[in-house]
């Protein structure tokens, strides 16, 4: 029995954190049977982390109980107006025996500013650190080895307070669970087919495109249909101005892998409040930095993309996230007509940044920038 299950624990100096271990805990024949084949997001551990914020009192009443279902009222804020964010980010068993959680400093900083943009309470960054540790913690047995695998975490808060009216709220909930899961696409490794957005946009100058919040990806449930429908895996979506530039796909930051010669340029959309600061993003860019690739963050057209796929200088594309890691993208349909990058299979670069970012993650490589927050 771990060490958390035996006392109280603080959260913050001001914020402490009661443990009530689950009575009923999945038994450990089961929970290898889901571990053998977690998939993405379809099983929970045992325990949640919750903690409440009120008008006047402020952040309090933390508790680390069994995972169970909610009781909200009908006219919760939430409900109606939509206050709500998220993090995702994910824990790893470690070559060494050890465990740990990928930069949970870097989304305790997002979701701060996620809540700015929404006009709800920020969690203290030590707070969601945390609360991190304290739930990888008394749920270590579901972290899974796999090479793939890992316990994905996702933090959330919502408004709470039952009232109709548009302000913000005065109560909020926010939560941590985890589920511990394998590729985020079933096909594995493997190219995905993209189509081109041009009837619908994710996100707007001014708007929350930077946040992750809710409403963001249920804006973007419409044209993932209609993705499917034209045998696409994903869709990309284009500025909201000109429907000419290059922004996410899905819910991923994407990067375009130029060559001449022997000079490799990775681009990845520039940051212009439309899109999401990705965590993944930004060690990519890193790790493309120290291996002499020049990295631009710029803005990138389809028509670039076309002519110079057309023309062979353009040979990767991928996406990046914490729940699929690293994704290569092998064709692009569209109104316009359709087109394949290079051969259509993942690159060389493409695979080696995708092993290298996972080496680090699961320890079987030096962790050179202090990404790696060991847990225990």
């Amino acid at each position: 029995m771990t060490d958390i299950l035996a006392r109280p624990t603080q959260l913050t100096v001001d914020l402490p954190l009661q443990v009530t271990p689950s009575a009923s805990p999945v038994d450990a024949v089961r929970r290898a049977q889901i571990l053998a084949n977690p998939g993405f997001g379809q099983h929970f551990t045992d325990h949640m982390l919750s903690i409440t914020w009120k008008r006047g009192e402020g952040w309090h009443d933390a508790q680390l109980g069994p995972f169970a279902p909610l009781q909200l009222h009908p006219s919760a804020a939430v409900l109606h107006y939509s206050q709500t964010i998220f993090e995702g980010l994910k824990a790893f068993n470690l070559d060494d025996g050890g465990l740990a959680a990928f930069r949970p400093d870097a989304n305790a900083a997002r979701f701060a500013r996620s809540a700015a943009r929404l006009a709800m309470p920020g969690l203290p960054e030590d707070a969601f650190v945390a609360a991190v540790e304290a739930l990888v913690s008394i749920d270590r047995a579901w972290v899974p080895s796999g090479g793939d695998q890992s316990l994905y975490l996702r933090p959330f808060m919502f408004a709470t307070e039952a009232f109709l009216g548009v302000r913000p709220a005065h109560e909020y909930l926010c939560l941590f669970i985890a589920s511990p899961s394998a590729s985020y696409f079933p096909q594995g490794v493997k190219p995905v087919t993209v189509w081109l957005s041009e009837d619908y946009i994710r996100a707007a100058p001014g708007g929350c495109g930077a946040a992750k919040t809710g409403g963001n990806y249920a804006a973007s449930l419409l044209a993932q249909e209609q993705a499917a429908a034209e045998g696409c895996d994903q869709v990309v979506w284009l500025d909201s101005v000109e429907r000419s530039a290059v922004e996410e796909m899905g819910g991923m930051n994407l990067f375009f892998v130029f060559r001449d010669g022997d000079q490799v340029e990775l681009v990845t959309p520039e940051l212009t409040g439309t899109l999401l600061a990705g965590i993944t993003r930004d060690a990519l860019i890193t790790l493309a930095g120290e291996h002499g690739y020049e990295v631009s963050e710029r803005r990138i057209t389809v028509t670039e993309w076309r002519e110079r796929a057309a023309a062979g200088s353009l040979t990767e594309v991928f996406a990046c996230g914490t729940a699929a890691v690293i994704t290569p993208i092998g064709k692009v349909r569209s109104t316009g007509g359709d087109f394949t990058i290079a051969e259509g299979d993942p690159g060389p670069i493409t695979t080696a940044l995708r092993e290298e970012l996972l080496a680090i993650q699961h320890g079987t490589v030096a962790d050179r920038h202090g990404w790696i927050h060991r847990i225990g």
